[in-house]
C-alpha cells in the first residue's frame, strides 16, 4: 500500500464507488473513542493488497472514513467533497466495515462489485475489514445510527485525535482539516533533513 493517497484519487473512489455493504450483525452503542490508539485488524484493499490498520498508516497524520452500512455512502461521499474543497494534505483512507461471517465468505464478490464502479488506479484507498476486526472496530465507536459515517483523524502514532459521527457538517470538516494540518506539521521533522558528517546540510 502506498504511504500517501492524492486526495483527488480518494474523492474518485468515494464517489464513484458502489459499497455493498451488509448490515450490521447487531447494533453496538455510540461512544467516542478520543485519544485510544485505532484497534489492530487487518483488511483488504481493493488493489487486493493486505493492510494492517492502523500500522501502515504510522508515521503522519491520516483520516479513516468508517461506514457500517452501504447508506453510509451519501455520508461519506460529502466529508470527502467538502474535504477537497478545503484543500485537505493528509491522507484519506474509505474503511468499508462488514461483520459477520457470512459477508466474509463472499469477500470476492463483494470486492468485485466495488471495484466495478472505481478506476483501478483508485483501488488502495478503499480497505475493506470483515469479520472479527469489523466486530471489533464496530464496538469500538459503537454503529447508532449507521447512516452516519465516522470520521477518524488519527495521529502518527494511531491514536485518534478527532473523532465525528453525526454526519456532515462543513464548520467539522474545517475544523478536521485544520488540526490535520497541524498534526502534518508536528509529525514533520523539525529541520529538515539531518546534515553530514562534516556539518554541511
Amino acid at each position: 500500500m502506498s504511504k500517501r493517497v492524492p486526495l483527488c484519487r480518494a474523492v474518485a473512489a468515494l464517489a464513484l464507488g458502489t459499497v455493498a455493504l451488509a448490515g450490521c450483525s447487531s447494533t453496538h452503542p455510540r461512544r467516542a473513542p478520543l485519544g485510544e490508539p485505532f484497534p489492530a485488524v487487518i483488511g483488504e484493499s481493493l488493489a487486493g493488497e493486505r493492510v494492517e490498520l492502523p500500522t501502515d498508516l504510522a508515521g503522519e497524520p491520516a483520516i479513516l472514513l468508517v461506514g457500517y452500512v452501504q447508506n453510509a455512502q451519501f455520508d461519506l461521499d460529502r466529508w470527502i467533497l467538502g474535504l477537497v474543497q478545503l484543500g485537505t494534505r493528509a491522507r484519506v483512507i474509505e474503511v468499508p466495515t462488514i461483520e459477520g461471517l457470512v459477508p466474509g465468505l463472499f469477500a470476492g464478490r463483494i470486492g468485485e462489485g466495488m471495484r466495478g464502479g472505481i478506476p483501478a488506479e483508485d483501488w488502495g484507498v478503499v480497505v475493506t475489514v470483515y469479520g472479527e476486526g469489523a466486530e471489533r472496530i464496530a464496538k469500538w465507536t459503537g454503529t447508532d445510527r449507521p447512516r452516519n459515517g465516522r470520521v477518524l483523524l488519527l495521529d502518527a502514532q494511531g491514536r485518534v485525535a478527532w473523532f465525528h459521527d453525526r454526519g456532515y457538517s462543513a464548520g467539522k470538516a474545517a475544523e478536521l482539516d485544520a488540526l490535520a494540518r497541524e498534526l502534518l506539521v508536528r509529525a514533520s521533522p523539525a529541520n529538515g533533513p539531518p546534515p553530514d558528517e562534516d556539518g554541511s546540510p
